[in-house]
């Protein structure tokens, strides 16, 4: 079991960073083969989902109906201000188990893999363990 911690620095409250590149350096370095992939996000503020990556308006529709379905304001009882952050990153998601095939994810032609920040901008930490 191979396991690396990487650092994600988000910019906005709300951000799609597409870290499929950097998930597959990981790979590369650890010399990977065929196996899987466990990507786990230690924060409670964030998540981490796979969706399309070819066309950026998809990010803007998802962050736009999470909106819609989870305000950024509403009628919360959670002191901090950031309920709605919590809410959309249960529904996403903190960990994510992925395919690797000769070293590389095995994804579909258009996916990609997501860190999704719902309470920056803040620098975040991605925890990869490859099981072969």
């Amino acid at each position: 079991m191979h396991e690396h911690v990487m650092t994600v620095k988000t910019k906005q409250r709300v951000e799609f960073c597409d870290i499929t590149a950097q998930v597959n350096e990981f790979l590369q370095q650890e010399r990977a083969g065929d196996g899987c992939l466990l990507l786990f996000v230690p924060h409670t503020t964030a998540a981490v989902t796979v969706n399309e990556g070819a066309d950026p308006s998809v990010r803007s529709d998802l962050a736009a109906f999470l909106e819609k379905l989870v305000p950024r304001t509403g009628d919360y009882m959670h002191a901090e201000g950031n309920s709605d952050a919590h809410i959309k990153a249960s529904l996403l998601g903190s960990s994510l188990y992925l395919p690797v095939k000769n070293g590389k994810l095995a994804l579909g032609f258009w996916q990609a893999v997501f860190f999704v920040e719902f309470d920056g901008p803040r620098m975040r930490r991605l925890h990869l363990q490859f099981l072969s």
